[in-house]
């Protein structure tokens, strides 16, 4: 599977770039944020999970948290929290991953849950088995899908100011479907990790992409490149409303809902000291204000509302 992100991922850093409490992204900082978009919409398109999958890369260095949130119809939207400076050289472990404590989450939040239904999240430390600090998102996430389903996986991930892209191959499980969520975990696939000469075979071709390569072509050269002795049945790619795209789920309903959970003292208690509670979107950069009026309303407004309709305003 490839994808090639070009509008969704410079939407993605325009809207970081019009930010003036952040501003643009450090180039380790927009690199490493590219390739967890290509592999988080590449990871969703593969499983067709109905619901969203978060990937998340969390850690003790300058950049708190990276997160990217895709949806089941590819609509994706991405951030990463900056506390401190990252040099221009920065490695992932300097920037996620100082003292090994780094953590990545991949988490699958169905639409329809059950009753009492937990999202699924798996996590895994940023180091491999020798506790050697991982210096790659394609390495990471190879070594958490052999950790959480037992499948031999090879991704390569490139991203610069303009390109997000990625490609993944992955043995297929010898029974069930994938769906990142433990449901292949099973003997017979880990009896095969390593042991598929098909999958081994093209594996091989694969991790000869060069990144320059993954940026700078399209999708057929890559193919023909790569693969020109198998045989290729391609599918059509995705395209429209269909193929990822930046969206963002914030709403003022949303934020109104954050604001009734921290209570009527704490929100009176922040419009003593100005004249209303800005919140902004981490993702799209949007700014909500609710004066006292509006904060007001938020307390006396009937809880069904709150809970599904729109809030006052």
């Amino acid at each position: 599977m490839v994808v090639r992100l070009t509008d969704t991922w410079t939407e993605i850093l325009r809207r970081r770039a019009s930010n003036s409490s952040t501003g643009a992204y450090a180039l380790p900082v927009r690199d490493m944020l590219g390739e967890m978009v290509a592999a988080a919409a590449l990871m969703q398109a593969n499983i067709k999970f109905d619901g969203s999958l978060v990937l998340q890369i969390f850690g003790d260095g300058p950049v708190k948290l990276a997160v990217v949130e895709v949806q089941p119809d590819l609509a994706l939207r991405a951030t990463a929290t900056v506390v401190g400076q990252v040099e221009p050289s920065a490695t992932l472990s300097q920037m996620v991953n100082v003292t090994n404590d780094g953590r990545c989450a991949i988490t699958l939040d169905p639409n329809n849950k059950f009753p009492g239904q937990q999202p699924y999240q798996g996590v895994v430390p940023l180091f491999d088995d020798r506790k050697h600090k991982i210096e790659k998102i394609s390495e990471l996430l190879e070594h958490y899908m052999l950790q959480s389903e037992q499948l031999d996986t090879t991704l390569v991930l490139a991203a610069n100011e303009s390109v997000a892209a990625g490609l993944l191959i992955q043995r297929l499980p010898v029974q069930g479907s994938g769906n990142l969520s433990g449901s292949m975990v099973s003997k017979e696939n880990e009896d095969q990790i390593g042991l598929d000469e098909h999958y081994n075979r093209i594996a091989i071709l694969a991790s000869s992409l060069k990144r320059e390569e993954l940026l700078t072509l399209d999708v057929e050269t890559i193919l023909r490149r790569l693969f020109w002795e198998e045989q290729i049945t391609r599918f059509e790619p995705l395209k429209g409303d269909t193929a990822p795209r930046f969206a963002c789920s914030c709403s003022r309903e949303r934020v109104g809902r954050m604001i009734v959970s921290l209570g009527r003292d704490e929100a009176e208690s922040i419009l003593s000291e100005r004249a209303d509670i800005e919140v902004g979107c981490e993702f799209c950069g949007v700014q909500y204000r609710f004066d006292a009026v509006d904060a007001a309303q938020l307390f006396t407004a009937p809880v069904q509302q709150l809970d599904g309709g729109p809030v006052p305003h």
